[in-house]
């Protein structure tokens, strides 16, 4: 069992950055997937960007790269998502989730998640 804590969220303005974090405890992550989603209200769930344990492959979608990027420290237990230029579009609820198969864009693929942290960009 897989116990996943994000923080970091917050209300910013349009152009500034956040990192959020994604704590987990129960058992290392090493040999999990990760992948960072967000929900924003009356939408569904939607894949931000992923990263495999070993750090080898990383995936994020076109709405945020080149802005967010995704980094794990295993040593910490812990995954990162560092949000840069950040855009009102980009409030939502993010959530961390984990899988010991490949990274998916599938919410349901993937079997623990955080409670999410919650982001507002001021326009």
């Amino acid at each position: 069992q897989v116990q996943l804590v994000e923080s970091g969220g917050g209300l910013v303005q349009t152009g500034d950055s956040l990192r959020l974090s994604c704590a987990a405890s129960g058992r290392t992550l090493s040999g999990y997937d990760v992948g960072w989603f967000r929900q924003a209200p009356g939408k569904e769930r939607e894949f931000v960007a992923g990263m495999a344990w070993g750090g080898s492959r990383v995936y994020s979608t076109d709405i945020v790269k080149g802005r967010f990027t995704i980094s794990r420290d295993n040593a910490k237990n812990t995954v990162y998502l560092q949000m840069n230029n950040l855009k009102p579009e980009d409030t939502a609820v993010y959530y961390c989730a984990v899988r010991a198969e490949a990274i998916t864009q599938t919410p349901r693929d993937y079997a623990y998640w955080g409670q999410g942290t919650q982001v507002t960009v001021s326009s």
